[in-house]
């Protein structure tokens, strides 16, 4: 059924269209009811036209509806038209005739076909099923109608309820009652309803335009009277609406703003009754350092559980502070002292506890690394120690003195760690001082902490005594070595003075072999010889004073030497040795001298000496004196451990042995001579003899 259109009277047609199948009176009762509640007063007044389409239906059914109009309306009813068949029916089945049961039904019934309803209506207000131009969409009216009677219904109630709250809300405010809030949440979506009233209106605006206006080239319709009544209604609800709807927002913002500062100071009571309960009380218990590494790792592990704990609550108050912050740029003027007392709580408590960890962390680590160092110092002097208990036995000086130094730089390394010990205790101490004034809130920290400072003096001591002591033994160790290297050093060089005792003999046995070509290049060779052996006398005094000393540094060292035991023999024999040669030497040289005086005394000729006789005596000496010489020539020094060494090769004495014959080979001739001067001399003083008689 629809209602739509208007008769010649201006009247409502209203269109029951029957089919086939068995049709619902309680169901079609249902239906008009429906639709006749839809026009106003004013248009029911002027009646309905009612079409009954039976064209599809049977007869007995079409009276019934008939006769159920009866019931229904018959005083707004006009005309009923029953649209029969193309094929009708039955007279019998028709005898019933409307037109004589028209004071009892109160309205007129006729039948006509459809292609003559356009006799009773205007062709412009019937659809082409009965013959007519009018356009008409009944599902896409019935959903239109649908969709405004929900608009209706929602709008109606959301106005009451948003009117209730609204009111109630200005009770509360003037109570000032905050604590008590009734549920605000309306039973519709505001933004959905108005949404829906905008689309409705926007969709009957359009119908309006196109039933004036004409579309599509088809017949236009004129809109239905509660079409144009719906738009002032819909205007009317949706202005109610935006108003009740503005003013609900300002009490959902006022809400949301009381509840939001609620919940805020909530929280915020929350957070610093957490920090300044457990949170505080956690600090409280945690006052020591330990006393190693693996302790003080212990309670930093300890403090980040803390510290993890605290980050939590310390995320809060970061939201806390951006919401507090937010509602302080946006706020109201009353709102704005209290917002502002609890940011400044909120901030003062959590500052207060965030210093009170970060220097909890930094004691913590400082102890760690006054422990760390103390370690550290601890195992250098564990190694110094070791050094300095172990036996030496160095192979040389450079080796000394590489130990030496090796154990100078651990002796400065430990001065160097006991110095950050030192500056890293006085670091902890002074933070000891500061957390007795800061306390935690407690009122015996002084003497918890004098645990703590007591334990860092005695490291700090402890470590102070044993790096004396390793400095006394250090001092010992290197007294000791540097009188080893004055061991190695002595006999270093009495060795060097066997080497060039020896190198001095060598040389007298292999280039002190010249005797001289006369008396004063033997003087000369002589005074060189004495020098000589001056200076193998000294190489020798300084050999024995060097091995001197190695007996008084072993004597003090505690140990024998390795090289003193043979070396004082090997000097001794060397001595003995150059003793002997520089001895024969010597006899050679005055052999020399004495054989040249005595040759070039005789040798010696001048024209005033040209008569001049010698002693028989003095060619004597000479000759003797110089076959001693040769024959010594020829003989090898013998050592006092019974081995022999020539002076030279034969080779290199051959020119001295030459020197020395052709000397005596001129003093042979020169006695020659003076013998046959002396014979002519006899002869001639016999035969001055018998003349002087």
């Amino acid at each position: 059924c629809w209602i739509f259109c208007k008769d010649r009277r201006s009247g409502l047609i209203l269109t029951i269209p029957l089919c086939t199948e068995q049709t619902s009176m309680e169901e079609l009762s249902a239906t008009l009811d429906y639709l006749l509640s839809i026009p106003s007063e004013k248009c029911k007044a002027r009646g309905f036209t009612v079409i009954v389409d039976g064209r599809k239906s049977q007869w007995n059914i079409v009276k019934t509806v008939v006769l159920m109009l009866q019931n229904v309306i018959p005083a707004e009813v006009s005309l009923v038209c029953v649209v029969k068949p193309d094929e009708f029916w039955d007279k019998k089945v028709t005898h019933f005739c409307f037109w004589k049961e028209k004071d009892r039904l109160g309205f007129e019934v006729i039948l006509v076909s459809a292609n003559k309803l356009t006799r009773y209506i205007e062709p412009c207000q019937l659809t082409d099923e009965f013959g007519g131009s009018l356009v008409y969409d009944h599902l896409d009216w019935l959903n239109k109608r649908l969709v405004f009677e929900k608009f209706t219904k929602e709008s109606t109630s959301l106005l009451d309820e948003l009117t209730v709250i609204n009111e109630n809300e200005k009770g509360s405010q003037a109570d000032k009652d905050r604590s008590s809030e009734s549920n605000i949440m309306p039973s519709f979506d505001p933004e959905t309803v108005l949404q829906t009233g905008h689309e409705l209106l926007s969709e009957l605006q359009q119908r309006r335009f196109n039933g004036s206006e004409g579309g599509g080239g088809g017949t236009a319709w004129s809109p239905m009277d509660d079409e144009l009544l719906a738009q002032p209604q819909v205007m009317k609800l949706l202005d109610s609406l935006r108003e009740q709807y503005t003013k609900y927002q300002e009490v959902c913002r006022q809400r949301s703003k009381r509840s939001q500062l609620e919940e805020i100071q909530t929280k915020v009571m929350q957070v610093v009754n957490w920090l300044e309960g457990p949170g505080t009380e956690q600090l409280r218990t945690q006052w020591g350092i330990g006393d190693s590494i693996r302790a003080s790792q212990a309670l930093q592990q300890k403090h980040e559980e803390i510290e993890s704990q605290h980050s939590e609550w310390f995320a809060v108050y970061v939201e806390l502070n951006q919401q507090i912050a937010a509602l302080l740029s946006a706020g109201d003027e009353e709102d704005l002292m209290e917002l502002k007392g609890l940011q400044q709580q909120l901030s003062d408590v959590c500052y207060r506890q965030a210093s009170q960890l970060e220097f909890r962390q930094n004691v913590l680590q400082s102890a760690h690394e006054f422990h760390m160092t103390a370690q550290d110092l601890s195992q250098q002097l564990d190694g110094l120690l070791g050094m300095l208990c172990a036996d030496v036995a160095p192979a040389d000086g450079a080796a000394i003195q590489q130990t030496l130094k090796h154990l100078e730089e651990k002796l400065k390394s430990v001065e160097g760690a006991l110095q950050s010990l030192r500056e890293k205790g006085q670091v902890l101490l002074d933070q000891m001082s500061t957390q007795t004034s800061f306390s935690y809130g407690k009122d015996d920290v002084s003497i918890e902490n004098k645990e703590n400072i007591d334990h860092i003096h005695n490291v700090m001591e402890d470590m102070q005594l044993r790096k004396q002591r390793c400095e006394d033994m250090v001092d010992v160790r290197r007294l000791k070595m540097l009188q080893m290297v004055q061991l190695f050093k002595c006999e270093e060089d009495a060795l060097q003075a066997v080497e060039w005792l020896g190198e001095l003999l060598d040389a007298l046995l292999k280039t002190h072999i010249r005797l001289g070509d006369d008396s004063q290049e033997t003087k000369v060779l002589l005074e060189k010889h004495k020098k000589f052996v001056d200076v193998a006398q000294s190489t020798y005094d300084y050999g024995r004073q060097l091995l001197q000393a190695t007996v008084v540094l072993c004597q003090s060292l505690r140990c024998t030497t390795r090289s003193s035991g043979d070396t004082l023999p090997r000097l001794n024999r060397l001595w003995k040795q150059f003793t002997v040669t520089s001895d024969e030497r010597q006899h050679r040289l005055e052999m020399a001298s004495a054989f040249h005086t005595a040759a070039e005394k005789i040798l010696r000729e001048s024209p005033e000496l040209a008569e001049l006789m010698v002693d028989v005596e003095a060619y004597e000496e000479v000759e003797t004196v110089g076959k001693g010489l040769l024959d010594r020539l020829t003989v090898p020094v013998i050592f006092p451990d019974g081995s022999e060494q020539f002076f030279g090769s034969p080779g290199d004495m051959a020119p001295s042995a030459e020197s020395i014959r052709e000397r005596m080979k001129l003093v042979e001739e020169k006695r020659f001579l003076q013998e046959e001067a002396e014979q002519r001399l006899d002869e001639e003083a016999l035969e001055t003899g018998p003349r002087e008689s």
